[in-house]
């Protein structure tokens, strides 16, 4: 047998039937040993390739990618350390449910583990943090071979789509020579079954008819109700969810995720300033639930978490279309496997009118009550963080895509970021809540959303700028704001922040670092503000530049947590006087 007519043969078949399964693009990282599919790669013209240098950049890139479009993206590296780079992104998209193809190139059997160069052991590299692995065979061109090869590519795509969506891992061993002949005629010509070799039917989770009527009986019977609605990306959601509200007369508590926020649905039962208003015990004491239900991911607000499991007597139906076991607090009386929208409409068709509520009603006053006292940070003069994220809605175009950083960003986010009807996506990720590889997803969603916002704090913002290589390498357009109070925000609010003595050192880190020159050297465009009006007519300005457009905004740290305080402290007083009085 031939090694080179063997090397390419197998090769071919794999990326042929990979682009058969829908992968459009693979994010590809320089190196030797990954070189026969990396050159493969390349020559299939259903493919886009992807090139960056750095693997860990490379990875959260292809899962921004595949959190924007919801379909896996492939990701390929050599052997050593460049594979040990992925983790950080594989943790995250099985977190957070994103489907990713991992093609690691290792090491023929015979030179691992006896001193051979750039060789580690990757088998099972990964760890649980992949729902599967595979070790692929030697390449080999046998039909038996070739079809092994398919077969494999094929269940990888199937597997990454599965619900729960997420991450699978296939190491190559290579032996040298590396070179496939790329002069093959017909090099992606498949003769047996073209089109795909095997085709995997997924399907819906779902409970029973008897089951949905069951519950919507129970349901019908509690007017204390709510529904919780954490990270959810699916279109079909949004009116199913809102129709079941209606039906059951119970609010929505919208975490901003939820893409609940944003779009022309009805927004009448969504309450979106939860986060505040659950601060106060009074208002919670009026709005004890006998009856939860929780779609999506945990919601970020801590408020609303303290909340469920106060209210650890109440029925709570944790309803997840992936089978995950969301319940933290172990507080679920119900876990239902089925689709988020399958069981709202399931539930939908055994109710027969609507209810009067009086306890939505409350829901809605405090709700109100709370928006209009928080109106007013849109009156500070300078950019303070909870107006940016008030405003935001109003100087973001329509349809456009928000890409949220961790740390205090999302929770300013969930604090001031209200209904609209503008079309407005929200992307972060929150499986593993850390701020690593943010730029390098915020980009990989820009190659299929726009325009495109990123909003970051100044240490995320640096912890990633290897990511801001891909908007200079592929011209993508993307709008960064960088909420800059050098140095940690969130710690500020946190215990520790009461132990000064070596608070800055441990945790404020302030970094005293001039961003506009790390921008330049990526080409971009940088904007430094420190008042509103000024970055409103910047921002507007800068509107229709492509290409990297960066917004610093100036902020102090201590005054921030000062003004989330005292905004709370006196929505929580006028939220007592309300319950004490009409309220009640």
């Amino acid at each position: 047998m031939n090694h080179q007519e063997a090397l390419t043969a197998y090769t071919a078949a794999f990326v042929a039937e990979l682009v058969n399964t829908g992968v459009t693009d693979v994010v590809v990282s320089p190196g030797s040993r990954s070189t026969p599919m990396a050159l493969v790669m390349a020559e299939h013209p259903g493919l886009k390739i992807h090139i960056h240098v750095d693997e860990r950049s490379a990875a959260f890139f292809a899962l921004g990618m595949a959190k924007a479009s919801l379909r896996p993206v492939a990701i390929l590296c050599t052997s050593g350390t460049a594979a040990a780079n992925y983790f950080p992104a594989i943790v995250e998209a099985n977190l957070s449910r994103v489907p990713l193809i991992v093609l690691t190139a290792d090491r023929p059997h015979e030179l691992r583990d006896v001193g051979a160069p750039q060789a580690i052991d990757q088998i099972n590299l990964y760890g649980k943090h992949v729902k599967w692995f595979a070790e692929m065979a030697l390449p080999d061109n046998t039909g038996e071979m070739l079809r092994y090869a398919r077969t494999v590519c094929a269940r990888a795509a199937a597997v990454a789509l599965q619900a729960p969506a997420g991450p699978v891992h296939l190491n190559f061993p290579f032996r040298e020579p590396l070179i496939p002949k790329l002069d093959t005629d017909n090099l992606f010509l498949l003769e047996e079954r073209p089109d795909s070799y095997v085709h995997v039917h997924n399907s819906e989770w779902t409970i029973g008819e008897a089951k949905f009527q069951e519950i919507a009986a129970m349901m019908a019977n509690k007017e204390n109700g709510i529904i919780v609605c954490g990270q959810l990306d699916d279109s079909r959601f949004a009116e199913a969810v809102t129709i079941l509200a209606a039906k059951l007369q119970y609010p929505i508590l919208a975490d901003p995720l939820s893409q609940l926020r944003s779009g022309t649905h009805i927004h009448e039962n969504i309450m979106d300033t939860y986060d505040t208003f659950l601060r106060n015990e009074d208002a919670k004491s009026v709005l004890k639930p006998d009856v939860i239900i929780r779609f999506g991911a945990m919601p970020v607000s801590k408020a609303l978490g303290i909340f469920l499991k106060e209210n650890h007597q109440a029925f709570q139906f944790v309803v997840d279309g992936g089978g995950g076991w969301r319940d933290p607090a172990s507080i679920s009386t119900d876990m239902i496997f089925c689709s988020e929208t399958g069981f709202c409409k399931g539930v939908v068709r055994h109710i027969e009118g609507e209810h009067n509520s009086s306890f939505l009603d409350k829901w809605r006053e405090i709700n109100d009550l709370t928006k209009g006292h928080i109106s007013i940070v849109k009156d500070f003069e300078d950019c303070s963080e909870s107006r940016l994220f008030y405003q935001l809605a109003d100087v973001l175009p329509e349809n456009a895509a928000v890409f949220v950083g961790n740390s205090m960003p999302i929770r300013d986010l969930d604090s001031f970021f209200h209904n609209n009807e503008k079309n407005i996506r929200v992307l972060a990720n929150r499986g593993a809540n850390g701020i690593d590889g943010t730029i390098s997803s915020a980009l990989g969603a820009a190659v299929f959303l726009q325009p495109l916002y990123l909003i970051v704090g100044d240490l995320t913002f640096f912890h990633d700028l290897n990511g801001l290589l891909a908007a200079k390498l592929y011209n993508l357009d993307i709008n960064i704001i960088i909420i800059n109070n050098n140095g940690g925000g969130i710690f500020s609010f946190l215990p520790q922040a009461a132990h000064p003595k070596n608070f800055e050192l441990l945790f404020g880190t302030p970094l005293d670092l001039d961003f506009e020159h790390v921008v330049r050297m990526y080409n971009g465009n940088f904007t430094r503000v420190k008042e509103w009006e000024h970055f409103v007519t910047a921002f507007k300005k800068q509107e229709a530049e492509k290409g990297l457009n960066v917004f610093e905004v100036v902020t102090n740290r201590d005054k921030s947590r000062d003004e989330h305080r005292n905004l709370w402290n006196s929505v929580s007083r006028e939220i007592s006087s309300w319950v004490n009085g009409e309220g009640k």
